[in-house]
């Protein structure tokens, strides 16, 4: 990404930081949701200085959290040449939604087999939440609303640092949801797969709270190719 894309992403999102707080995480946490939401694209030009000077802190944090990117594999560092953010690696989103897919069959079986009033009224408001977006573009709002829906089934089982586990790991599988978000009809799609999860919950029907979430995580990957064919500089 030119120096000019990473200015333009700076001018849409003020980064000043907590200064109560340590600069390195939260400097990872944004340039991370940046990566993420694609502000910061795959083969995106990360330059140290220029970082710094958009967070406004030393080269020290801004190279601590490039190197947790590294390890999530969200960017790659080439030793005193640059650091470019990854692109999408297929075997690593597999791996991640094979993760993913484990433990919310558990959450969801065992939030089946003891539902509760609450729980169910929390889940079936969130759900409201992402059908009011789904029918504009403010993708970034709907997908912090899915993520809510997900991390309260997560707290509920009782596991709610596994959220925080499927999380770290979902880098690339995350951005391949990110391109598939903007196409016919899959934001609806989403809606309708979380009200027959909660649907499946409410009725108290373990087995089916499982199927239906396999069959909510398996939207994205059953179209990794078309992904790839469309954007061929994004995805390995």
């Amino acid at each position: 990404m030119p120096a000019s894309a990473l200015a333009a992403a700076h001018a849409r999102k003020p980064k000043r930081l907590d200064r109560t707080r340590q600069a390195a995480p939260q400097v990872f946490d944004r340039l991370r949701e940046m990566i993420i939401a694609l502000e910061l694209a795959p083969g995106a030009v990360l330059a140290r200085a220029d970082l710094a000077a958009m967070f406004g802190v030393s080269q020290t944090p801004v190279r601590d959290a490039l190197i947790k990117l590294s390890e999530e594999g969200l960017v790659d560092i080439f030793p005193q040449h640059a650091t470019v953010v990854s692109r999408i690696d297929v075997a690593s989103a597999l791996q991640a939604h094979f993760l993913r897919q484990a433990i919310e069959l558990e959450v969801a079986g065992t939030l089946a087999a003891q539902p509760t009033e609450l729980l169910v009224a929390q889940l079936r408001a969130q759900v409201d939440v992402q059908a009011a977006l789904a029918g504009g573009d403010d993708y970034d709002r709907f997908i912090a609303a899915d993520r809510e829906f997900h991390r309260l089934m997560y707290v509920a089982a009782g596991v709610p640092d596994l959220y925080d586990l499927v999380r770290r790991r979902s880098g690339h599988v995350d951005r391949l949801r990110r391109l598939h978000l903007p196409a016919a009809g899959k934001a609806k799609a989403v809606v309708r797969d979380h009200k027959r999860i909660v649907e499946a919950i409410a009725a108290g029907e373990p087995d089916t709270a499982r199927e239906r979430v396999r069959e909510h995580l398996s939207g994205t990957l059953g179209q990794v190719e078309r992904i790839r064919a469309e954007h061929p500089d994004y995805v390995v």
